[in-house]
């Protein structure tokens, strides 16, 4: 188990349509106590914002077995469990959960069938290519083709990146 963290702020906007919004963050004050959701209506929101990162994780052709995507809105925090085929869809769940906007942190509870050699994680900052990545990392900027691998299906083109996504550096 460990705690990732990720830019709270960056990432998929799955929250806010009529079927999924992140919860609020829990009424500071009594004052505000008239005003803030009912314990039922975060449970509602949690789940739905929850089930709406499980149903991006599946969009993008990751599975694990018995998966369980959990969100807490107070806490920004996705919780996520299950057994992946190995250690590169492991990491890939991973980052879906983490890379949506409204998430500061992933709980990763997930094992894996087939272990395998673990990987760096980098957050994008602005002015970053895939090809910069790739030079700061491997001595060599034709090397971002291996970075652009190791997140597919999450990237779909190499161009396509931004500060604050958080992408897989492999070996």
């Amino acid at each position: 188990m460990s705690l990732i963290s990720f830019i709270k702020d960056a990432g998929e906007k799955l929250f806010g349509g009529s079927s999924a919004q992140a919860a609020p963050a829990p009424a500071p004050a009594p004052a505000a106590a008239a005003a803030a959701p009912t314990a039922d209506k975060v449970a509602d929101l949690n789940a739905a914002a929850g089930a709406a990162i499980k149903k991006y994780i599946e969009a993008q052709q990751l599975k694990a077995d018995n998966l369980q995507v959990t969100f807490d809105g107070g806490s920004h925090t996705v919780t996520v469990a299950g057994v992946a085929a190995d250690q590169a869809t492991k990491e890939k769940i991973v980052l879906c959960c983490g890379n949506v906007a409204s998430v500061e942190k992933v709980e990763d509870q997930l094992t894996v069938a087939q272990s395998g050699s673990t990987s760096k994680f980098h957050t994008v900052v602005s002015g970053d290519t895939l090809s910069k990545i790739a030079q700061q990392v491997y001595g060599n900027a034709s090397q971002y083709n291996k970075i652009f691998e190791a997140n597919k299906p999450m990237l779909s083109n190499p161009d396509k990146i931004y500060p604050g996504q958080v992408l897989r550096i492999p070996e």
